[in-house]
């Protein structure tokens, strides 16, 4: 429950420090004193969009802050579990908004985000507007009213969950089927560049290997003749060569070891010599023997090596890089096959998909027809108690295949009768402004016993009620207000006088400054309070009487 609000330069608030207690508290004042002041700094702490017009003229800051019990909240003491943000059994939530417009959101005094706020927000306090009663007239808004009350939350987080899923596969398909014309005139470029390919039939290392045949059949003549050179350089020379010196130099050696056996070694060394010019001599002698060239192959090596080249030219890639194009382009034929299965795949996926979102939006029309139906008589006799004797309440609940939503497939309308002999309508047609107050007090008073939010405030929705009806009002709010916390600004007596406890707000100007005040009253304040809402201005010893009776009612 909400146990401290302080608020500090905020719009015509220089400084109010509130303390709220369990049950109900009703909040009056003259017109125009502000009574929904509090109400909108607290919206700040809950994350409420944030203005420089906020920030009190003259000031450099607006602050607001929170105390929030966390007594028998599972919930918000959970969320701050897991957002390490619990501090003991207490919650306290500050806003500040300086006056460029630019605001700070805290959370037991760890600095967070906007978004956590709200979320947080959400789970301590509810508010019911003034203008809830337009909003009543929206379908999307009759359906969360509804599904807040049933309380289905995995529900509707199955069906959510089942809408998205089904969505993204049905957009993949969308996108297969459209890229599809396309992926066949790229697979038809595809497969005339690789015919070309394959018949060129390009093995992984031939081209490495087919340069190098090139290069020695174009150098025949050079190989042979540089060859020849060699040979009579190390073994064939008349003259002089290299296997006669080594031998002639070798004797001599042999002769100087006898002398010297320090010179024992260089013969063998020689001899070492001698016998790789021998084997040398008869390698290139091998080479040279078969160096003789085929013109047929020399023919063929020259064709296939040109049409490589080509062929690689026009591919835009080097030779040696042709094979692996060729490779990777049957890998793009393969996924653009590939493409087609796959096609076939998401299709039957879409199909799963939307029969487990129809299955379990099923189950959620189930329950929001159980729920309707609890609702309607609810409703209906609470219309009744509000000087509504004849209306009739009932939520249609039409389901729509044609318009999937991540809510389900239904549609949700509030339609009334509020006369014998009047069809059934939908609330905006044959609700006048009066009706419609008391019908949107009557769903919020009873779908609020059903939110596990600690704590409700009602602003000024009793707004176009009034005598027997404000009395009926008053008691509903009062007991509603013995299960959770509930603040109600009001200008009606017999609903003021149904609180537990009271405050007044009064509005006063000091020094050409306006301001705000909020206090406590007691018991004697408040039979002048209600003495004034019964009777103006003028308030006479009836009056006071009339406001005593009011508080023994209650």
């Amino acid at each position: 429950m909400l146990a401290h609000l302080s608020v500090n330069n905020f719009a015509i608030v220089k400084s109010l420090q509130l303390e709220l207690a369990k049950g109900m508290t009703t909040i009056t004042g003259e017109t125009g004193a502000g009574k929904s002041i509090a109400i909108d700094a607290l919206g700040l702490c809950l994350g409420g969009r944030a203005e420089a017009s906020m920030v009190r003229q003259g000031e450099e800051k607006t602050e607001v802050s929170a105390a929030f019990s966390l007594e028998n909240n599972i919930h918000a003491t959970r969320w701050l579990e897991d957002n390490e943000l619990l501090d003991n059994n207490e919650c306290i939530l500050r806003r500040t908004i300086g006056k460029d417009g630019r605001s700070r959101a805290f959370i037991n005094g760890s600095p967070v985000p906007l978004s956590q706020l709200k979320n947080l927000g959400q789970l301590l306090i509810n508010i019911h507007g003034q203008h809830a009663h337009h909003q009543l007239m929206k379908s999307d808004y009759q359906m969360a009213m509804l599904d807040q009350y049933a309380g289905h939350l995995n529900l509707l987080k199955n069906t959510r969950h089942a809408y998205q899923e089904w969505r993204q596969s049905d957009n993949a398909l969308k996108q297969l089927r459209e890229n599809s014309s396309q992926n066949q005139a790229q697979k038809q470029l595809l497969e005339y560049q690789i015919k070309e390919l394959n018949d060129l039939a390009l093995g992984e290392d031939e081209f490495e290997e087919l340069d190098q045949e090139h290069k020695r059949l174009s150098n025949s003549g050079e190989l042979a003749q540089t060859c020849q050179h060699a040979i009579e350089l190390i073994y064939e020379g008349e003259d002089v060569n290299a296997l006669g010196i080594l031998q002639s130099a070798s004797q001599s050696l042999i002769q100087l070891a006898e002398l010297d056996d320090k010179l024992a070694e260089l013969p063998n060394m020689l001899t070492e010599a001698i016998i790789q010019i021998e084997e040398a001599n008869s390698e290139l002698r091998n080479y040279l023997d078969n160096i003789d060239v085929d013109p047929a192959r020399m023919n063929y090596v020259e064709e296939r090596f040109s049409k490589v080249m080509s062929t690689a030219r026009k591919h835009h890639v080097i030779p040696n890089d042709l094979y692996q194009h060729h490779q990777d382009l049957l890998a793009q034929v393969e996924a653009l096959d590939c493409s087609d299965e796959r096609l076939d795949e998401i299709a039957q996926e879409v199909e799963v998909k939307y029969q487990q979102f129809i299955t379990r939006s099923e189950k959620l029309s189930k329950s929001r027809n159980r729920y309707a139906k609890e609702l309607n008589k609810l409703i209906t006799d609470s219309m009744h108690e509000l000087s509504m004797e004849k209306a009739q309440f009932c939520i249609e609940i039409n389901n729509q295949n044609s318009h999937p939503s991540p809510l389900g497939m239904d549609t949700v309308c509030f339609v009334v009768s509020t006369n014998p002999g009047q069809p059934m309508q939908p609330i905006a047609k044959v609700a006048s402004g009066g009706e419609l107050s008391r019908i949107s007090l009557a769903i919020q008073v009873i779908t609020a016993q059903k939110i596990d939010t600690p704590s409700l405030i009602f602003d000024e929705v009793d707004v176009g009620i009034s005598g027997p009806t404000a009395a009926v009002v008053g008691k509903m709010l009062r007991k509603l207000g013995e299960s959770t916390q509930v603040m109600c600004v009001t200008h009606l007596p017999q609903v003021a006088g149904c609180g537990h406890q009271q405050l007044f707000v009064a509005k006063q100007t000091k020094n050409g400054k306006t301001e705000t005040q909020m206090h406590t009253l007691d018991k004697e304040q408040r039979v002048s309070e209600l003495a004034r809402l019964l009777g103006g201005s003028e308030i006479t010893e009836s009056t006071r009487a009339n406001a005593r009776e009011l508080l023994i009612a209650a």
